[in-house]
């Protein structure tokens, strides 16, 4: 039955995605990379949920809250304020411009080098970090609810390589065939049952754990014999001390939803500023209820199981246990909606990359749309393959979200560091933005090999991410003083979409960030 059910809506989502998208000129950059900048905002707030909320964030996220309870839920609440600021500030100036990638903007403002350079370290994230990831907690995932290994008669290492390449196959046909819109549509429909089956899990949970079969006599049950789980202000030896919020966390959050391609495509598709604007603070709400979903199920592991499970065992064997056999096909459904989501969002990214800023740029620059839309995807297949190649071996990651995280930072903190100053100065010149990227990423993998390497330096990642981008913005700033560009910068509109603001997104966006903020007065 489960299977049933799990085939049925994965190829209703796949036909509905094909209905809505078969009009749209897949043959051209914009329509393939932007939707044909046609995307609404609950399309946009659906999409931008999804493929931040797959399985390295579920699994990922629940597991380190097995371990650390609630103050994990920095990782989601943060994010509210980061996407405000996005679309308060950001957002304006990148539709402005008709951006299509954030290398293109910077290309603008500094030069094609500068391009090259954060577009090289884009690929490399996502090629090496993020596709991976997502493929191996999607496999975990699936082969805990379903129960591979037995079901296939083979070991759990056969069971992940096996569901790590029939993701990897079905999302590339997603991502690599139909484009921006395909994927964003598929995202929205699965987002709602993403909510619904998410919310499911913390509910069955609670009613596992308590003693009248009641939500709250479940909930009561945690915070009166776990009252540690409940504490949102991270000590010095937690994975999350009180002290990042204020450095590299937020810088984390802003990278994230304000400037990394993966993610903003999704608002730079926006057939206006003001739906996309809509988009953003939408989803920014949806996003402060995220805990619940990503971090109240891991909770309620530790309460049943105790200490000693692996943490990217804890939620699927949470699943596999609370959960009534008649929803285990829907929720796998969905929850393989969100692996695709994730997987085909990133590798529409590469492909947008490599087709708009290497392959146009550095290869063939007379290439047509067709051309560059072609060589785009024949590079997305080399990328998806040499993704599921690595992913398996993710099995020997201690912290699946911590290695996430950590390693993110090697190409989050140049990139962003040369976007703000590329923002907010006219006169720094591209070799600043050059020296830039070149010195964050040197000194933060060096960071990397030191600390956990040769275990050497003992510093909090997120402190080394902000320490990182402080020393970075001095030496561009510098620079900048030393030898300014001759001529000041200054962002054109390119009329591509009407960029009147949403009236109401200042007074909606404090409301967001009010309600972040008394979170941690609450669980405290």
């Amino acid at each position: 039955m489960g299977i049933i059910s799990f085939i049925g809506f994965t190829l209703l989502v796949a036909i509905i995605a094909y209905l809505a998208t078969r009009n749209t000129n897949e043959n051209t950059s914009e329509g393939y990379f932007l939707g044909g900048r046609s995307l609404t905002a609950t399309v946009i707030a659906g999409s931008l949920l999804l493929t931040n909320l797959s399985t390295e964030q579920i699994v990922g996220l629940n597991g380190d809250a097995y371990t650390d309870g609630i103050l994990v839920m920095a990782w989601e609440t943060l994010a509210a304020i980061a996407m405000v600021i996005t679309a308060v500030f950001l957002l304006p100036r990148y539709l402005k411009g008709g951006i299509s990638t954030i290398p293109t903007f910077l290309e603008r403002r500094f030069d094609s080098t500068t391009k090259a350079l954060t577009s090289g370290l884009f690929l490399t994230g996502y090629a090496v970090v993020l596709l991976p990831m997502v493929l191996f907690t999607g496999s975990k995932a699936i082969s805990g609810m379903f129960n591979v290994p037995q079901m296939l008669g083979v070991g759990e290492w056969g069971a992940v390589w096996i569901c790590v390449w029939g993701i990897g196959i079905i999302g590339s046909i997603y991502a690599i065939f139909g484009g921006l819109k395909a994927v964003a549509v598929s995202d929205t429909i699965n987002a709602v049952g993403l909510l619904i089956g998410g919310l499911l899990i913390p509910i069955f949970g609670l009613i596992a754990i308590s003693d009248d079969g009641s939500i709250f006599n479940g909930l009561s049950k945690l915070t009166s014999e776990h009252p540690e789980k409940f504490n949102a202000i991270g000590g010095p030896d937690s994975s999350i001390p009180f002290a990042t919020i204020f450095t590299g966390m937020m810088l984390v959050q802003l990278f994230y939803w304000g400037s990394n391609q993966q993610i903003i495509q999704r608002a730079l598709g926006a057939k206006s500023l003001a739906e996309g604007q809509k988009g953003l603070t939408i989803a920014a709400f949806i996003k402060i209820l995220g805990p619940i979903i990503v971090v109240l199920p891991g909770i309620i592991a530790f309460h049943k199981y105790g200490a000693g499970l692996s943490t990217s065992d804890v939620y699927p064997k949470l699943v596999a246990d609370v959960l009534p056999d008649v929803w285990v096909g829907f929720f796998a459904a969905v929850l393989f909606g969100a692996i695709l989501s994730s997987f085909n969002s990133a590798l529409n990214s590469c492909v947008t990359l490599y087709g708009v800023d290497i392959y146009k740029q550095f290869i063939n620059e007379k290439a047509s749309d067709e051309v560059i839309v072609k060589k785009g995807k024949q590079f997305g297949v080399i990328l998806a393959f040499f993704s599921m190649i690595i992913a398996p071996f993710l099995v020997y990651a201690d912290s699946i979200f911590g290695y996430l995280q950590t390693v993110n930072g090697a190409y989050s903190v140049p990139i962003l560091t040369v976007v703000v100053i590329g923002f907010v100065t006219k006169k720094v010149p591209a070799i600043a933005a050059k020296v830039g990227v070149i010195f964050a990423f040197t000194i933060y993998v060096a960071y990397i090999v030191l600390s956990n390497g040769f275990g050497l330096i003992d510093l909090h990642m997120l402190h080394m991410q902000a320490i990182t981008c402080v020393l970075t913005i001095v030496i561009m700033l510098v620079i900048g003083k030393l030898k300014p560009r001759e001529k000041d910068y200054v962002l054109d509109y390119t009329e591509q979409v009407d960029v009147t603001p949403w009236k109401y997104v200042k007074v909606v966006g404090f409301f967001i960030c009010l309600i972040v903020v008394s979170t941690y007065f609450i669980f405290r």
